[in-house]
């Protein structure tokens, strides 16, 4: 097995064993991020309807200036307003494997700074 399969292995165990212990329910949904070289998405999901309650992306922005922190930060306070709309408070972190540092850091900050509650 080479170190690009030991890696992708790794994260998705780092994932499993996260998404075993972290779930959402309509009182409190879940809110979990993906983030590519390019682009950040987070979507606030309610588990036990099976259903995605809300979503934000950084796919329909346009390409400028902003480095990927600062995108991250965009799309943190772009989903929290989004569920103050939806009269949604309080939620549970999902960060998907990743370290809780840089971009998922920033994302998250906005996101308490825009009225959510992890």
């Amino acid at each position: 097995m080479n170190r690009l399969d030991q890696v992708y292995k790794h994260k998705t165990l780092r994932k499993a064993r996260i998404r075993s212990r972290v779930t959402g329910t309509s009182e409190r949904p879940r809110m979990t991020i993906y983030i590519s070289n390019k682009n950040v998405s987070v979507q606030i999901i309610d588990d036990v309807g099976k259903k995605t309650l809300l979503s934000a992306s950084s796919l329909k922005t346009k390409p400028g200036t902003d480095n990927m922190t600062q995108i991250a930060t965009k799309i943190g306070t772009e989903i929290a307003e989004k569920a103050k709309a939806a009269k949604i408070k309080r939620i549970v972190f999902d960060r998907s494997g990743r370290l809780y540092h840089g971009r998922v850091k920033a994302l998250a900050e906005a996101a308490r700074a825009g009225g959510l509650e992890f």
